[in-house]
């Protein structure tokens, strides 16, 4: 952006967001936007509407008598500079200026202006809930004083003056200023444009040659589409590649206020704004079942629980494979893996796809073998990863990371993944934008794709077959030894016993008779007590040995043979010299509490791996196999690991001396 848009981005940026200080008392800081963003849609359907506004009211006042239907003729008058169909129109003879020339029915006038807009105008206006802010507004005497501040100079946001494509900015300005203030997520509606440049080129990297066919369709989707500037920004590349190839934009999106700036950006741009759907969540109510795309782009909700969408997702998942969610579902909180299988549910079955999408760590290594999550890796586990660096979004610090997929891979990358460490390329910005402190440049951008396209392994790439991301998880079991006494401090433990402590509960409602229901119990307890301590304070290690003394002590209460077992759990403890605890077939039985287990690279012999590795230590561990799971996990971090030396115990104790006697001059200057 050239230095002179930057200042009139930022100039209309400031004058905007100051006009919010209009609402102060009326409504809430987080409720600013609610009245800020549609006005500042409005205002620029009213710029855009300016040049054929003459002309448009013409051919309303001379065919509204003759025509039931104006649709064709209202949508031919209004057309742009250079006689381009706009696509929307405004039949209303008012503008931003001449309601102010009736301020006793502003409001009125007003809303005949919102009624007199073409259907799918209206469709944005109501995602706005905009009639109701302007009866608040009148209400309030802030309506003329808005419009008028809205008409002033300063928010020219005529075509001539403010570019699409500064238009875009500027809605994403505002909104990342109201999320900020108001300590929301402005990321989850919108990406960093340097984030969306590298996105934009790698899912093109590879595409480049037959994207210069002449007179080709393309479609591009975005399940989570927010303002629209990801496919917006695909767009933009393809025709710059090949200006004659027909791009056709999808996006869902679930967010009512966002969808309607995306739909109108796009409406403005002269795009089918028909294919932005909303505000509808992609998850349960997919607008486009049946579509499948050319390229996919998304940056979807991070962290975010699908829980809303439960029913649907799973009635989705029952479907398996013919439907979007078959390799798995993961846990409720997170739902970007649904995301990401729903796109690749919308790949082309014979031509080729590709897709990009943001995520954080999570669903590179959440979830053990046999979970959701490790299903799905394992289900996609032939698909490219990259990295970003930290700090490049507005409202996280997070890392972030760039999936890369398609269905038809170049002959060299079959059966490989690809991951490219980008952590280091970025430049700190002069100015942090919320938490966004940095930024990608031109040249970090290049070497991305450099590292990308020559798939050469170095010290920001590594390649791996697909099965090293893949182990089996083998449980490891080592046998139960216990001793067993009946010392004081293990007759304690009794009251963690469930069954003994039960003993001195009642459910009656009756006080009197819950009293004397529960005193007749602690008595119990305490003869129990009493009878175990005529086992004496032997150290026992065998179980059979202990478990007849505890019986015949006990015998006059007709306690249940579980009862006796937790008595008996609670007065051991392990001791690796006691005897083995054995079955009735005289096998030894697994102590839970030691219970382990170990990943397993796939590719490797599961039994040598348990001889060389487990039991050297472990002697008497087996392995039950019966439980053996599969998982797939992308450790990112353990890849690119480099060892950091602790610092020098002298450096530390230097700073620590010094902080110390800041302290001390602190509190020396306090007591003076």
């Amino acid at each position: 952006m050239r230095r002179a848009e930057v200042n009139n981005f930022q100039e209309k940026v400031t004058f905007i967001w100051d006009l919010a200080d209009l609402l102060r008392g009326v409504y809430k800081r987080n409720e600013y936007q609610k009245v800020i963003l549609p006005f500042t849609v409005l205002k620029r359907f009213d710029c855009v509407l300016a040049h054929s506004k003459k002309t448009l009211l013409e051919s309303y006042n001379k065919y509204k008598n003759q025509f039931e239907n104006l649709e064709h003729i209202l949508q031919d008058s209004a057309k742009d500079k250079d006689g381009n169909p706009l696509g929307f129109y405004n039949y209303s003879k008012y503008d931003f200026r001449t309601l102010l020339e009736d301020p006793e029915h502003i409001e009125q006038n007003l809303l005949h202006y919102l009624d007199s807009f073409s259907k799918n105008v209206q469709d944005i206006f109501e995602n706005f809930s905009i009639k109701t802010h302007i009866a608040n507004l009148a209400k309030s005497d802030l309506l003329f004083i808005l419009i008028k501040k809205f008409s002033d100079s300063k928010v020219d946001l005529h075509p001539d003056i403010v570019s699409n494509h500064e238009m875009g900015m500027i809605f994403e300005e505002l909104i990342r200023k109201f999320a900020e203030q108001s300590n929301e997520e402005a990321g989850e509606h919108f990406t960093p444009r340097d984030v969306v440049e590298v996105m934009t080129k790698l899912i093109f990297v590879e595409n480049g040659v037959h994207l210069k066919n002449k007179d080709i369709i393309k479609t591009v989707y975005d399940p989570a589409c927010g303002t629209g500037g990801m496919l917006t920004s695909c767009k933009e590349f393809i025709k710059k590649l090949n200006n004659s190839v027909e791009i056709v934009l999808y996006g869902q999106e679930v967010n009512p206020e966002i969808y309607a700036i995306c739909k109108a950006d796009m409406l403005m741009k002269g795009e089918n704004d028909d294919n932005i759907k909303g505000a509808y969540s992609t998850l349960s109510k997919d607008k486009f079942r049946d579509m499948k795309f050319d390229f996919m782009i998304s940056n979807p909700p991070y962290g975010r629980k699908w829980e809303q969408d439960e029913a649907d997702v799973i009635k989705e998942a029952e479907r398996g494979f013919e439907g979007r969610f078959g390799a798995g579902l993961p846990r409720i909180n997170d739902g970007q893996l649904l995301f990401l299988q729903h796109m690749v549910s919308k790949m082309k079955v014979k031509e080729k796809s590709r897709i990009a999408i943001i995520t954080n760590g999570s669903p590179l290594f959440t979830g053990d073998a046999g979970s959701g999550e490790s299903d799905i890796r394992k289900w996609m586990i032939e698909n490219d990863y990259i990295a970003l660096p930290d700090q490049l979004f507005y409202n996280t610090a997070i890392k972030t990371y760039i999936w890369v997929l398609t269905n038809k891979k170049p002959k060299e990358r079959i059966g490989k993944i690809q991951l490219v460490d980008a952590t280091s390329r970025f430049k700190k910005m002069r100015k942090s934008l919320g938490f966004k402190r940095h930024i990608l440049g031109e040249d970090d951008i290049k070497e991305i794709l450099q590292f990308y396209e020559k798939f050469e392994a170095g010290k920001h790439v590594k390649i791996f077959n697909n099965e090293e991301f893949g182990y089996t998880k083998v449980i490891i079991e080592r046998p139960t030894q216990l001793n067993y006494q009946v010392s004081d401090e293990r007759l304690e433990d009794m009251y963690s016993v469930s069954a003994f402590v039960k003993l001195a509960e009642s459910k009656k409602e009756n006080p009197e008779l819950k009293l004397k229901e529960e005193e007749e119990g602690k008595k119990k307890q305490k003869e129990i007590i009493e009878a175990l301590k005529t086992v004496g304070n032997k150290l026992y290690k065998n179980l059979d040995e202990f478990e007849a003394k505890v019986k015949q002590a006990l015998h006059i209460f007709d306690l249940k043979p579980n009862f006796i077992k937790s008595i008996i759990l609670a007065l051991s403890e392990h001791d690796d010299t006691a005897e083995y605890v054995l079955d009735v077939k005289g096998k030894r039985q697994p102590d839970s509490n030691l219970r382990d287990s170990e990943k397993i690279p796939l590719g490797q012999d599961i039994e040598k791996y348990f001889v060389k590795e487990v039991k050297p230590y472990y002697p008497d561990a087996w392995m039950d196999r019966s439980k053996d799971k599969v998982g797939y996990e992308i450790n990112f971090t353990q890849y690119f690991y480099k060892y950091q030396p602790p610092r020098p115990l002298e450096e530390i104790e230097r700073d620590i001396k010094k902080v110390i006697k800041e302290i001390q001059e602190l509190i020396k200057e306090d007591v003076e």
